[in-house]
Protein backbone atom coordinates (compact mmCIF):
# COMPACT_ATOMS: atom_id res chain seq x y z
CA UNK A 1 0.00 0.00 0.00
CA UNK A 2 1.62 3.35 -1.11
CA UNK A 3 2.02 5.82 1.76
CA UNK A 4 0.68 8.62 0.60
CA UNK A 5 -2.83 6.39 0.56
CA UNK A 6 -1.99 5.64 4.67
CA UNK A 7 -0.99 9.43 5.09
CA UNK A 8 -4.62 10.12 3.91
CA UNK A 9 -6.31 7.63 5.31
CA UNK A 10 -5.08 8.60 8.97
CA UNK A 11 -5.74 12.30 8.47
CA UNK A 12 -9.02 12.00 7.26
CA UNK A 13 -9.41 9.24 10.74
CA UNK A 14 -7.96 12.18 13.16
CA UNK A 15 -10.31 14.60 11.02
CA UNK A 16 -13.74 12.48 11.75
CA UNK A 17 -12.39 12.07 15.01
CA UNK A 18 -11.85 15.13 16.05
CA UNK A 19 -15.17 16.44 14.09
CA UNK A 20 -17.05 13.78 16.45
CA UNK A 21 -15.55 15.17 19.74
CA UNK A 22 -15.86 18.96 19.14
CA UNK A 23 -19.73 18.98 17.48
CA UNK A 24 -21.57 16.09 18.70
CA UNK A 25 -22.54 16.32 22.13
CA UNK A 26 -22.03 12.91 24.33
CA UNK A 27 -21.01 12.03 28.01
CA UNK A 28 -17.46 12.22 28.75
CA UNK A 29 -17.23 8.07 29.09
CA UNK A 30 -18.54 7.51 26.10
CA UNK A 31 -15.81 9.86 24.17
CA UNK A 32 -13.28 8.28 25.79
CA UNK A 33 -14.07 4.77 24.51
CA UNK A 34 -15.00 6.00 21.09
CA UNK A 35 -11.55 7.82 21.23
CA UNK A 36 -9.97 4.69 22.38
CA UNK A 37 -11.34 2.33 20.10
CA UNK A 38 -10.63 4.41 17.00
CA UNK A 39 -7.04 4.81 17.94
CA UNK A 40 -6.83 1.45 18.61
CA UNK A 41 -8.48 0.80 15.19
CA UNK A 42 -6.44 2.85 13.23
CA UNK A 43 -3.31 1.66 14.71
CA UNK A 44 -4.41 -2.05 13.83
CA UNK A 45 -5.04 -1.17 10.31
CA UNK A 46 -1.55 0.63 10.01
CA UNK A 47 0.22 -2.35 11.46
CA UNK A 48 -1.41 -4.40 8.89
CA UNK A 49 -0.81 -1.99 6.04
CA UNK A 50 2.99 -1.89 6.66
CA UNK A 51 2.76 -6.01 7.48
CA UNK A 52 3.63 -5.96 11.07
CA UNK A 53 0.43 -7.32 12.24
CA UNK A 54 1.41 -11.12 12.17
CA UNK A 55 4.68 -10.54 14.18
CA UNK A 56 2.72 -8.54 16.84
CA UNK A 57 -0.29 -11.27 16.80
CA UNK A 58 2.44 -14.21 17.38
CA UNK A 59 4.60 -12.13 19.67
CA UNK A 60 5.02 -14.86 23.06
CA UNK A 61 5.76 -12.74 26.24
CA UNK A 62 7.23 -16.38 28.05
CA UNK A 63 8.43 -19.36 26.83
Amino acid sequence: MPLINIVIALVISGVALWLINNYIPMASGIKTILNVVVVVATCVWVLQAFGLWSRVTSYRFMQ
